[in-house]
């Protein structure tokens, strides 16, 4: 498994913006497969965006097509959450998620080993 530390969440209004980041551990990081989820209150946990080993595919879920965007750096052992044009609805703890299996846009947390331990993101209205 693989140690995953995200950072970056934070207050914003609505139409801000936040980057997360997500820090792992080990010298593999290219072979997980990447992802971001995000819990509400009273919710389940859902799949927000993914990327594969290489960044060479991102997936994401509709409700943030267009406004998020997944990155990572595998010589910083890093995966990235560029959100922009934010909405109430967007607030959530967001946790980093690795897997060495496939990731789509239809991903699940079942689908990951490894969890970081989250990061708070509140949209004002």
């Amino acid at each position: 498994q693989v140690q995953l530390v995200e950072s970056g969440g934070g207050l914003v209004q609505t139409g801000g913006s936040l980057r997360l980041s997500c820090a792992a551990s080990g010298r593999t990081f290219s072979s997980y497969n990447m992802g971001w989820f995000r819990q509400a209150p009273g919710k389940e946990r859902e799949f927000v965006a993914a990327i594969t080993g290489r960044g060479r595919y991102a997936y994401y879920v509709d409700s943030v097509k267009g406004r998020f965007t997944i990155s990572r750096d595998n010589a910083k052992n890093t995966v990235y959450l560029q959100m922009n044009s934010l909405k109430p609805e967007d607030t959530a703890v967001y946790y980093c998620a690795a897997t060495e299996g496939a990731v789509s846009p239809q991903s699940r947390e079942a689908n990951f080993g490894s969890w970081g331990q989250g990061t708070q993101v509140t949209v004002s209205s």
